[in-house]
């Protein structure tokens, strides 16, 4: 999408100056909100602070930042407590959108799962062009690569890696005449969706139902308090978080959209991580899912401390309980 020069990457706000006349943006808007934005600019995107200059802001003519920053006064639009710009949108996809902004330029880590929500966030914002290009390579994605007898790619592009964290098994098709090979793929014989390369049978998928095998933890900590009359006047407290650990690919097709993927949004399906938390705090929930998803428990530990009321700034009486306790589930 190209833009002229006034339109981007000057130091005024990427717009014409009062004193060029008028241009792509504009002489009447230049005197206006132009003036009155200064020239850094914080914004608080979904509780995520972003600092950039007004400029990058408004790189992209007619979008909602650009109208935003050039056609409105900084007392239109709304600010957090800190007086920061307020911007009520996903804050860990926004800054794609801002890389985007910059140089007008796509770049996504490799294994990015969040193309169909950062193609949203592009139509919201109103970035025609970098929506365009991710439901682009959404669709390449999506198309399935041809296949030679042997079973090798024929494809325009490179043949990609293996995803494993997406693997799902895939019988080859049975040409007319062809070998066996062709006709009577083997059991262990696995593609990734985009037809990658065969994998290996370490790396083969679950051969009845097509599932991936593997473990996931599930960890949460706790606290109670217990007075003097013990059991009697225990006042417990509600679980903070329940976190995740284990494949990632695993955790997504247990937990789907209740996965907090905020502290590791990046990482990829075959990767391993330990950062996940999930957005509810019902431990039976969490193991309703992992049962429904063919996860048996394996194995159980929990560790606790003791503290007494007053080093906790309770009462002297009490006893402060916290407990730290992790389940182990596995797949076959």
């Amino acid at each position: 999408m190209a833009l002229a020069d006034s339109a981007r990457g000057l130091p005024n706000g990427g717009g014409v100056s009062p004193a060029a006349g008028s241009g792509a943006a504009g002489s009447g808007a230049a005197a206006g909100g132009w003036s009155s934005f200064p020239e850094i600019v914080e914004l608080n995107v979904g509780g995520q602070v972003y600092v950039t200059r007004r400029c990058t802001v408004v790189s992209v003519r007619d979008s909602l930042l650009w109208r935003m920053f050039s056609q409105q006064q900084p007392s239109e639009l709304p600010r957090d407590s800190k007086g920061r710009f307020f911007l009520d949108r996903d804050g860990f996809l926004f800054r794609y959108i801002l890389d985007y902004l910059r140089d007008l330029q796509l770049v996504l880590p490799e294994h990015f799962p969040e193309r169909s929500r950062l193609q949203r966030e592009a139509e919201y914002f109103q970035l025609p062009d970098l929506a365009r290009r991710l439901a682009q390579a959404r669709a390449a994605a999506a198309r399935p690569a041809a296949l030679h007898r042997d079973g090798s790619l024929c494809t325009e592009e490179p043949p990609p890696q293996p995803i494993l964290g997406y693997l799902e098994a895939e019988p080859l098709e049975g040409g007319g005449g062809g070998g066996a090979s062709a006709s009577a793929p083997s059991p262990t014989a696995s593609r990734s969706p985009s037809g990658g390369p065969l994998l290996t049978p370490s790396q083969s998928l679950d051969g009845a139902g097509g599932r991936r095998s593997g473990y996931i933890t599930i960890g949460y900590r706790g606290s109670y308090t217990i007075g003097r009359e013990a059991q009697a006047d225990a006042k417990f407290r509600r679980v903070a978080r329940i976190t995740v650990c284990g494949k990632t690919a695993l955790a997504k097709e247990v937990f789907g959209e209740t996965l907090n993927e905020s502290r590791d949004p990046d990482r990829p399906p075959e990767r391993y991580t330990a950062r996940y938390y999930l957005k509810f705090n019902f431990l039976e929930q969490a193991f309703d899912r992992l049962s429904e998803a063919g996860f048996r428990m394996a194995a159980c530990s929990s560790t606790g401390t003791c503290a007494f009321g007053p080093e906790q700034g309770g009462p002297a009486e009490d006893k402060i309980w916290t407990s730290y306790t992790e389940y182990v589930f596995c797949r076959d």
